[in-house]
Formats: C-alpha cells, structure tokens, sequence
C-alpha cells in the first residue's frame, strides 16, 4: 500500500512539473527582486540616493504601529468573511444539490455575485450603504454612517465580501458532496440514523479535504484583500489592510525599498498561512491512507 501510495506521489509530482515550472519562470524573479529591492533604500523622488542598508526596512515595518494596526485589521477581515462564508457556501451547496426542479436554474442564479468584477460589486454596496444617497438607511430608517465608522466600515466590507465569494465557496463544497457515495447515506438512514447525525458522521466526515482546499484558497484570497477596501473607504476609518498599506507606500509614496518590503511580509504570511493549511490536508490524506 505504502509502494503504491509512493508511486503515485511521484506521478502526481511528474504531472505538475510543467506547470511548477512555468509558475517558477513567472514568478521567481519578479520575488527575488522584490526581495532584493527591500534591501536598499530605494525612493523613487531621490533616485540618486540608492543604498544598501540590510534588513532596515524590514526592522522599520514591522517596528511600526501602522503595519501591526493593518495586520490586525486584515485578519478581522479574513476570519470574519470567511467563516462566514464556509457556512453560506454549505448552505449553497446543499441548495443546489439537492435541487431537483430548475437545477441549472438555481446554480446560475447563486453564482451571479461571484461572475461580477469585485470593484463593480464593491461599488455596488458602497453606494447601497452610503449615508446620504444609499437605500440601507432609508430601508431601516436609520441615520448610520457606515463606512466612515470603524466596525460599520468592517460590517460593510465583511458584507461585500461574502456576498461577492460564497458561491465560490458553494462551487467547490458542491464538487465534495457529489463525491460522497450515496448507498452510505442511504445505508445510514435505513439503520436509523437522522439527517443531523449523517450530516456529521458521514458527510462531514468525507468532505475534509473539500473543505481544507476550499478554506486554503478562500483565506488565501481574503488574506490579500485590497479592492474593496480600496473602493470602499481607501483605508479611512482605521480599515487598512496589508495589500492597502503595501499600496500607500509602494505606489503613492513610491518608496520602492520600504514597499518590496511590505510585499515580502505579505508573501510570507500568505505563504506560511498555505505551509499550514498543506500540512493539515497532507495529514489529513496520510492518516486516511493508513
């Protein structure tokens, strides 16, 4: 089993050597040499003025109150929507498994939101809640200012953000449940068992590395969050998140040198939150092999 097991490691890994490789291609150097900028003092305004100064960046970022208050805000963002959206996204695909009426119909209908451009559907609920213009203060008669409130400007960009990628989340949790073999659900309930209970010992059960994928990719994505804060409130509020700060600095402030090195954080992060959601599943597949 073990051999087998091993044999097909490796053609899973001789399968994805063409595509690792162009992805190395693509993206190794544009890292490096992020890295390698986040290693001089680099100012676009003062060209003249490049200079080597180690990790002093690095020190100067993560010394700052600005990067900490952006990363506490970006992690609010993330677990809040994506919880959230592994909740809705079950629903969903319950929905639409189950669906026997008008299947096509109601798939295409939960993955509008998730086929729109993320800035349209940012605007979108920009303008939905805007304080003077906006329906929502009108439909709860209400005198809110959302998104110029820190937690309102939170619920806004929460809201936005599970309404835009649920489905998603719904689409990949549908390919898990038509994986699960019917006769056991169906054997299940002739022994008795309720819907609750086949719920959580059966289908719960056989959907874990469904749910670690699409969990790594939604947090991934949600990690990296920068359009619809950017459209919504562009940081105000106290919303900054690291893709937002890397912006200000990378792009407005053009400090190339203090920028890389905010994106080389970002990397990281996003890299180790990956390393534990690969070693999770990759536990996961072990012990369910053995």
């Amino acid at each position: 089993m073990s051999m087998r097991a091993e044999a097909e490691r490796r053609l899973a890994w001789l399968l994805c050597a063409p595509a690792l490789a162009a992805m190395l291609m693509v993206t190794a150097y544009p890292i490096g040499y992020a890295f390698w900028l986040s290693l001089h003092r680099y100012d676009l305004r003062f060209p003249e003025q490049i200079q080597f100064v180690g990790l002093a960046n690095y020190v100067s970022v993560l010394s700052s109150e600005v990067w900490w208050q952006a990363l506490s805000n970006t992690l609010i963002i993330t677990l809040g929507s994506v919880v959230l959206e592994l909740v809705l996204g079950f629903a969903m695909a319950l929905l639409m498994f189950k669906a026997t009426l008008g299947r096509r119909t109601v798939r295409a209908v939960i993955l509008i939101p998730y086929a729109m451009i993320t800035v349209v559907s940012a605007l979108a609920w920009k303008f939905a809640f805007d304080s003077t213009t906006g329906f929502v203060n009108a439909l709860l008669n209400l005198n809110q200012a959302w998104l110029t409130e820190h937690w309102s400007a939170f619920f806004v960009i929460i809201c936005s953000e599970i309404w835009k990628t649920a489905p998603f989340m719904g689409l990949l949790l549908l390919a898990g449940l038509t994986l699960i073999p019917q006769d056991l659900l169906n054997a299940a309930k002739i022994d008795g068992a309720s819907a609750w209970q086949r719920f959580l010992k059966i289908t719960l059960p056989l959907m874990k590395p469904t749910l670690l994928v699409a969990l790594l990719f939604r947090t991934l994505d949600a990690f990296r969050i920068f359009d619809t804060v950017y459209v919504q409130t562009r940081g105000a509020a106290n919303t900054e998140t690291v893709s937002v700060v890397g912006y200000n600095v990378l792009i407005a402030r053009l400090n190339l040198g203090l920028g890389s090195a905010v994106s080389v954080l970002i990397f990281l992060c996003v890299l180790l939150i990956a390393v534990l959601f690969l070693k999770g599943f990759g536990g996961l597949s072990q012990s369910r092999a053995e």
